[in-house]
């Protein structure tokens, strides 16, 4: 019989981000109904000079799917617009290099389904 876990995930994307790594996850329930999670990772260190990882972590079901990205573009934009210089316009515009699928550089990885993070 098949892992529970390798039945739920279907899908998974690293995006390394300076302290913070994001996870979205796609995955279905057992009647095959999908939704995606959204994990934001912080690495921590703590006072015996060891790491610990806090998590927060966002459930989207697929029936929010258009209304969640219409309403960050809505969110970017306002802030692209209104708030930002066009100095920082243009960085954000700039050409990024290529990343590979080690996630090396603060890229994005697309991942087999572990939990490691």
């Amino acid at each position: 019989m098949e892992d529970r876990h390798d039945q739920e995930e279907i899908y998974s994307q690293r995006i390394k981000a300076g302290k913070r790594t994001y996870f979205f996850d796609v995955k279905a329930t057992r009647g095959q109904d999908y939704y995606l999670t959204i994990t934001e990772s912080k690495r921590r260190l703590r006072d015996d000079d060891t790491f610990s990882y806090e998590k927060h972590k966002i459930f989207l079901y697929k029936e929010d799917f258009l209304k969640f990205v219409d309403a960050l573009q809505d969110a970017v934009d306002y802030v692209r617009e209104e708030l930002l210089t066009p100095e920082e316009v243009a960085e954000l515009d700039r050409p990024r290099p290529a990343y590979d699928n080690e996630g090396r550089d603060g890229g994005y990885t697309a991942r087999a389904t572990d939990e490691t993070y």
